[in-house]
């Protein structure tokens, strides 16, 4: 495994020829680090699973370099879709739309759609530029974490988390701190009218605005398998805790204007809800670190950004994987 820090352009094109050559490369995007492999590559996109002891059935996102790569993966399109396409990519924010003959079951899950995303991070745009200028097609990336476990916003939790189950091809991009720090917005694009998957930086006041269509968050989440969806999800090895009074030597997650309980470890103070988003998973991770048992959080109010910090922080409460 070669760690390659603010890489230089021969060493994304390195990066580009290990992806094309099989082999995985992590790489920042603007909302967390993504594990990625050529996503028409069957043997290389089974190492993700395996990497990250994800099951197969979990469906992964295709990352491409702009729009115009879109009707290679989907079809019957949307007309909402190219609209919220044309305003937020590259940006945060992954469609779930019909899939193209591209789109192969171990891509998909089996299902009959795709998820698509522009990242907008220069590394992850300049990784998947080379990558096509070789006869890529588009980079398939979860986040690169263990599955269930806290999603990495800096290669250095990728190393720490993913290294021993790298192998020596294998390439981590290092950008620095992912800017956004939780995942990107996923709206199901299938059907007549938009659906929020899974709350982001992509809000629904946006995608009103945008579409001019009414969104609500999907309640029905067993109709499509998209990634962060589960349950549990994004979970620390210490116990996370919603809401309650932190003990002493407890960890402790809040916004900085809540002060901290009495003998309580101070994990994170974000100073409003972008920051808090940013620091958001680091702040776990450093949990794990000190080897805390348990983790208080206070969620933050309101809507927008707020509701996916609620979303992550939730289900990470709600732990029920076995970490590998």
């Amino acid at each position: 495994m070669e760690i390659f820090s603010n890489p230089t352009h021969d060493e994304i094109k390195k990066a580009a020829k290990a992806l094309k050559d099989g082999h995985l490369v992590a790489f920042p995007t603007e909302t967390v680090y993504g594990l990625g492999a050529d996503a028409t590559n069957e043997k290389a996109v089974s190492r993700i699973y395996s990497v990250k002891g994800r099951p197969t059935d979990h469906p992964l996102i295709v990352h491409i370099s702009s729009i115009n790569q879109l009707g290679k993966w989907a079809r019957d399109i949307q007309d909402y879709a190219i609209k919220l396409a044309k305003e937020f990519w590259p940006g945060p924010m992954t469609l779930i739309l019909k899939r193209s003959e591209l789109a192969k079951d171990f891509i998909t899950g089996g299902q009959d759609n795709i998820g698509l995303r522009v990242p907008n991070q220069p590394i992850a745009l300049a990784l998947l530029r080379g990558f096509e200028s070789l006869g890529g097609l588009g980079i398939a990336a979860p986040s690169a974490n263990r599955f269930g476990a806290v999603s990495p916003t800096t290669a250095g939790a990728v190393e720490e988390e993913l290294g021993s189950f790298l192998e020596l091809e294998d390439i981590i991009l290092d950008g620095g701190s992912s800017e956004v720090g939780v995942e990107s917005s996923i709206i199901d694009c299938t059907k007549d009218y938009p659906f929020v998957l899974r709350p982001g930086a992509i809000t629904t006041d946006l995608i009103e605005n945008t579409t001019g269509f009414k969104v609500q968050l999907n309640q029905d989440k067993n109709e499509i398998r998209a990634s962060g969806l589960l349950e549990s999800h994004y979970s620390p090895k210490a116990k996370v805790v919603i809401g309650k009074t932190a003990e002493p030597g407890d960890g402790f997650i809040a916004l900085a204007n809540i002060p901290t309980p009495a003998g309580a470890i101070r994990l994170a103070s974000p100073s409003n809800i972008e920051d808090y988003a940013r620091v958001f998973y680091k702040a776990l991770r450093e949990g794990d670190q000190k080897a805390l048992k348990k983790i208080i959080i206070i969620q933050p109010d309101g809507d927008g950004l707020a509701i996916a910090i609620r979303d992550r922080s939730g289900k990470a409460a709600s732990r029920k994987v076995t970490f590998r």
